[in-house]
């Protein structure tokens, strides 16, 4: 992937935050998600948001246009940032400069961002949690819980057409993510604009309702993505192509390498994007210096209400005191993550979760997509020739930040980095 960020957004911290704030995520009419629920084999549920070929989208806006050409901003087809998004973060400091106790930037566009793209979390559980707006609440609800409108919508719709023939494209979000984030809206765009369908399978807990069982989710759990992959080749003729965004995209990287060339019977590609592949490098980079500053606190504030949510559900499951103390994410992982998915510690979940050391054995066309400045993954821990298979592709430019990469004139768009990730998927057909 080609890609040079704009002129007046420096940094990989800045790449990371506009992208989620700020920057256009579409071209037409914002992506309408139906929702089907599914139950789960151990008599939990998850919701999965579809995305159909809109027959109110434009096929006109199958194409970006040339880069420095503007996007229209405030017209009728394009919803209000301000419906998902603070408005008072109109200004950024420069790329790591200190907020001063009682500025909202910490508590606004750090919640957002982490909200919004969610893959920021320090490997820790998983590298990207937060969605609607971060750690805030809103009447008392944890902001991650509640409901997008797209998600309100699609939960009175009827489900997924089994009949499916057009290619699927199946988005896995990250951390705390969901079909609100602005990579999932912008990767549905993009498939809408090849006339594909898209899909948004949340992970447990992550569709505005708290799951059932007694777990949650963590960045290697390549069984649930088996489970929901073959789901999904059960219920549509399509080709099936897969994307993971930075936790998603570890999870969905562990099953590729899993299922080796088995796996060309159920995807017929896949694609990891900033993805913390090596989690103990990216969590210990998540909990120092500005990250912890910012987005640790963040992750936090809207983990740990899920968590007690989960203890009220199963008393006893596990210590109410360790949990209240967590300052970082790998206490978080410690006390909650990692012993309610079968990891001994922290060190453990880590360590085995992580996709790197099994990059070699993936025997589908698979795509590894790293910013080399993206605050959480750092660029020592990315993996090379020699850690990948001959299928893999590895793209490594120098700017994008953490699932960022906004391109264009002010204020921006996110299109650029769907475009080329499809565009590499659409040609493994």
């Amino acid at each position: 992937m080609n890609y040079d960020a704009p002129w007046w957004l420096p940094g990989g911290n800045l790449q990371t935050i506009w992208a989620a704030l700020h920057s256009q995520r579409y071209l037409g009419p914002p992506p309408v998600f139906r929702r089907e629920r599914w139950a789960t084999p151990d008599g939990d549920f998850v919701d999965v948001d579809y995305v159909d070929m809109a027959p109110t989208l434009p096929t006109s806006c199958g194409s970006l246009p040339p880069e420095g050409a503007g996007l229209a901003r405030g017209g009728p087809s394009l919803r209000p940032l301000a419906a998902t998004l603070p408005t008072a973060c109109g200004s950024l400091p420069p790329e790591g400069a200190h907020f001063s106790s009682g500025r909202p930037f910490g508590k606004t566009v750090a919640s957002t961002l982490v909200a919004s793209h969610t893959a920021l979390r320090p490997q820790a559980a998983f590298p990207d949690r937060p969605e609607p707006v971060e750690g805030q609440t809103r009447g008392g609800t944890p902001a991650c819980l509640e409901r997008s409108a797209s998600a309100q919508r699609a939960a009175t719709l009827p489900g997924a057409d089994a009949g499916c023939r057009q290619p699927l494209l199946i988005v896995f979000h990250g951390l705390e993510g969901s079909s609100a984030s602005h990579y999932a809206e912008a990767f549905a765009a993009v498939a809408q604009s090849r006339g594909w369908a898209c899909a948004v399978p949340h992970f447990r807990g992550c569709s505005g309702e708290i799951n059932l069982a007694a777990r949650a989710y963590h960045s290697g759990d390549f069984e649930e993505i088996d489970w929901m992959l073959r789901r999904f080749r059960q219920t549509c003729a399509g080709p099936l192509l897969a994307v993971g965004i930075s936790l998603g995209g570890n999870a969905l990287m562990r099953w590729a390498a899993e299922s080796g060339a088995a796996g060309r019977a159920v995807v017929s590609a896949v694609a990891s994007v900033c993805s913390p592949l090596d989690l103990a490098a990216s969590g210990a980079a998540i909990g120092r210096g500005f990250n912890r500053l910012v987005y640790t606190g963040m992750f936090l504030r809207s983990m740990k209400p899920k968590a007690l949510q989960k203890l009220a559900q199963h008393p006893g499951l596990f210590d109410l005191g360790r949990l209240l103390a967590a300052r970082t994410l790998y206490d978080f992982d410690n006390v909650f993550t990692a012993p309610l998915h079968g990891f001994k510690d922290t060190d453990d979940y880590w360590t085995r979760a992580s996709a790197k050391p099994h990059l070699h054995r993936i025997a589908l066309p698979a795509l590894a997509l790293n910013a080399r400045n993206d605050p959480f993954v750092p660029v020592a821990s990315l993996p090379g020739a020699a850690d990948a298979s001959r299928h893999l592709t590895l793209w490594q430019p120098a700017e994008g930040g953490h699932v960022g990469f906004p391109s264009g004139p002010f204020p921006g768009h996110v299109r650029a980095m769907p475009e080329a990730v499809v565009a590499f998927l659409a040609a493994q057909l």
